[in-house]
């Protein structure tokens, strides 16, 4: 009894490790499928630009965003960044059309191109690409203000110097597979070691224009004062010759007065003028010790009229 039950459960065991041998290989050979099919499919973001390769060679760039297929172990996926990247560029010195330093603080804006040329020249490294990309820029950068002077550079129009030095630096790197979307200039000093020295020109500059506006307001000064004292002397002199005509003009008119009444009683006028002259001589109790002769004393003595 044990025997015929025995060779009852054999073959139900078989059939059902066949089974499951079965149903394993299908497991395997579908996830096979699934892994090979899942290796040939790659998705393309819109931020980025992808490069197939084919046994270490390019095969095809520049895809549209979305899926794509290739082959497993003969393809391989690069990807870059495709959007613009910021390339902060640390200050530099520049001398100007004067030969005076300017410390300029700018950043450059760039792409990638063309993906294939980007890969091939560069290997798609994006540090090589920003050390060649600042050699040249900084270049230009270094030519455009050696042709201007401090005052172009600060106080005038940037934007036809940072198109020329972007449209030079696109021609110089057109072979990278990369382009210069914009250059920017953040600020412009002076080095700090000649602060000092142009602080102390302003200064200087400042004195001198404080001085010479004093020196100009002094002559302005002088000039009004001589004016006025020359206004005072016309106007003294005019008062001093109305003075003398009025005194002229009274003079005659009191000779004339005079004249008028000696014309009336001669003898009268002369006696009076006669005691008068004696009047103005002996004024003081000063003693004249002189002889009574001459026409002066006549009226002392005899009288001859």
């Amino acid at each position: 009894m044990p025997l015929l039950y025995q060779h009852v459960i054999i073959p139900e065991v078989e059939g059902v490790v066949k089974m499951s041998s079965r149903i394993n290989a299908i497991i395997v050979i579908i996830s096979l499928s699934i892994a090979l099919f899942s290796s040939s499919i790659f998705y393309v973001d819109q931020r980025e630009r992808v490069l197939l390769l084919r046994l270490g060679q390019i095969e095809r760039a520049n895809y549209t965003p979305g899926i794509h297929f290739k082959i497993p172990l003969l393809n391989e996926i690069k990807r870059f960044d495709g959007r613009t990247l910021t390339l902060d560029v640390k200050p530099e010195e520049y001398l100007t059309g004067e030969k005076k330093k300017l410390l300029v603080d700018s950043f450059i804006l760039w792409r990638v191109a063309d993906v294939s040329i980007y890969y091939t020249a560069l290997g798609g490294n994006t540090g090589r690409a920003g050390l060649r990309l600042f050699n040249i820029v900084n270049n230009a950068l270094r030519n455009a203000f050696a042709k201007r002077t401090v005052q172009d550079v600060v106080a005038g129009d940037r934007r036809e110097m940072v198109e020329n030095i972007r449209n030079s630096t696109n021609n110089a790197i057109k072979n990278f597979g990369i382009e210069v979307v914009n250059i920017r200039i953040k600020r412009i000093d002076f080095p700090s070691e000649i602060n000092n020295r142009v602080f102390a020109r302003m200064k200087s500059e400042r004195e001198r224009e404080a001085k010479e506006l004093r020196a100009e307001g002094a002559e302005e000064a002088e000039k009004i004062r001589s004016s006025a004292d020359r206004q005072r002397i016309i106007i003294l002199a005019d008062a001093d010759r109305q003075a003398q005509e009025l005194r002229g003009n009274g003079d005659a008119l009191a000779t004339e007065t005079y004249a008028h009444a000696y014309g009336q009683n001669k003898k009268f006028y002369s006696l009076y003028r006669r005691l008068t002259a004696y009047q103005n001589v002996f004024t003081n109790e000063d003693i004249l010790v002189i002889e009574p002769k001459g026409d002066f004393f006549n009226r002392f003595s005899k009288s001859k009229d």
